[in-house]
Parts: C-alpha cells; structure tokens; sequence
C-alpha cells in the first residue's frame, strides 16, 4: 500500500508535496512528544531567543517536506529526479578528481534534501552510496528500491559495504557516506559537535589513508515553493594543530549547519552514547 501511495504522489508538482509535508511535520510535532522534545532540546542547545523559536517553527515545516519530497526523488524517473537539482555549486572539484582518477569521497550531512544526491551525481559518474537499513523492516523493500537507479550502487553499512567503498575508490570511483549518523562502538570516537560530545563516524578517514582519496563536503538546499534544490560541494576546513579528523569533521559540518539551520535533521539523536563507548577527557 505505501508503494503505491508513493507511486500515486510521484508526479504530484513539488510545491503540492512540500504544502503536504509541511502539515505532516506539524502532525508528527503533535502527535510525539519524545520527537517534539529532542528537537525542541537540541535546536536550544545551539540557539536562544527569538532565533531559536523561529528556526524551529521553521525545522517542523521542513522535516515534513523531506517525508513528502520522497515520492518525488524515488519514483520518478532518473531524468525527471535530476532535474529538480536547479543549481550546483563547486562540481568542478571532484570532476577535477575524477579526471584524474583519483579517488573521491563525498561526506553529505543529514540537512536538506539528502536523498536527491546519488540521483544527481549518477547521471555524472558512476556513484556508490552507504546504505544502512531501516528500523521498520518493511520499509526496506521501498527504500532499496527509491534508490537504486542506474549508475547508483547501494553499499550495505558493513564490512562487506566498506570493501565495496574501497574497491571503487581504488579504481577512481566516488562515493557518498553520511557523516553524522552515529557509528557503532569501536567504529567511532569522540569529538565535539555544537559544543558537545558526539560519537563520529571514523571510517571516512581510514578509508581516504587506505585509497589515497579526495575528500569533499556536500550538500544540499531546498528552495521554496517547491523549485527544487541546490547542490553544494566545499574543501573540508583547514585543520587545526590540537584537532583530530574528527574534530575538523564536525566544524565542516557546523558550518554548513549555520548557513542553514532550519533544514538540518535536528531530530536525530546525534548525542547518542552507544554501548560500550567511552568519552574522551
């Protein structure tokens, strides 16, 4: 049923999907508490006053847009998908990499529209992405489906993932990883995030050590009244003497953060301490 109601809305203008996601993310504030409460708790942490109040009336509307936005990215077809990209913004570094055949790969934090990205890229190049399954396990099915399209290689979050990443790094490939989720223990370490502690995600760098691979920051924005999105990519941030990568990680993703906090997945759990993990003194 899900399927096909995400087959019936595909071809639905953007601009009707975003008014429609913007009352699925009042609906969703509402009706969960614990939802309602971590937003509300890490938007605060960040920003006060009137500045937080805004960002987060803001957020509600737009992590309702990124539910109804995904009939659009998953069932149209690939062209019809890429096109909502209007306009892209330093490509020109990594097909510099790619004519090169180096390696390259890109760290795309959990704001805007995320999931157009391999869509895009892929009529570009060839274009492996992490992929990590979902808690509803029958949510599966659809997910894998909405994001395997033609020149897009789906890398489960494994060891059998990473080689994958590393094979296609190897010969020149690209791939994408979600930076901000956080990692299981052992496959992380800790390191500062909007002034607090949060376990990052390491395998980004043992992976650019091992291949020799160009390392990027990319994301995107969602323009309004449905016009679609913009794609950005950026250098990580010079790093300091005293940071690790991690570090130097986090303060990339701050930035991109601050320039656009109403679409950043503030309801994730990002401060999460998993089993077994230690903070840093």
């Amino acid at each position: 049923m899900l399927t096909l109601l995400f087959k019936a809305t595909a071809y639905l203008p953007l601009q009707v999907l975003h008014v429609l996601g913007g009352l699925v993310g009042q609906l969703m504030w509402l009706l969960s508490p614990s939802y309602a409460q971590r937003l509300r708790e890490n938007i605060e942490f960040v920003y006060s006053g009137t500045e937080s109040k805004n960002i987060l009336k803001n957020n509600i509307l737009e992590s309702g847009k990124a539910i109804l936005e995904l009939p659009a990215i998953w069932f149209r077809s690939h062209q019809a998908t890429a096109k909502l990209m209007r306009a892209v913004h330093g490509l020109d570094l990594v097909e510099e990499a790619v004519a090169n055949k180096r390696g390259v790969i890109l760290l795309t934090p959990h704001i805007g529209c995320f999931e157009i990205i391999p869509h895009f890229l892929s009529t570009k190049f060839p274009f492996t992405a992490m992929y990590r399954e979902p808690k509803i396990r029958y949510l599966s099915k659809l997910m894998k489906f909405g994001r395997s399209r033609e020149g897009i290689n789906l890398a489960p979050a494994d060891t059998s993932g990473v080689r994958m990443l590393l094979k296609a790094l190897k010969v020149g490939g690209v791939v994408g990883i979600l930076p901000d989720q956080v990692p299981t223990s052992g496959d992380g370490e800790w390191a500062e995030f909007f002034g607090r502690p949060a376990y990052t995600m390491v395998m980004w760098r043992r992976l650019a050590e091992r291949s020799g691979a160009s390392v990027f920051l990319m994301h995107t924005r969602r323009l309004s009244n449905g016009r679609g999105y913009e794609l950005f990519f950026n250098a990580l941030p010079e790093k300091l003497p005293s940071e690790t990568a991690s570090d130097q990680l986090n303060r990339g993703i701050e930035v991109i953060v601050k320039q656009n906090p109403s679409q950043y997945l503030w309801s994730y759990n990002r401060f999460k301490k998993p089993a077994g993990s230690h903070e840093r003194n």
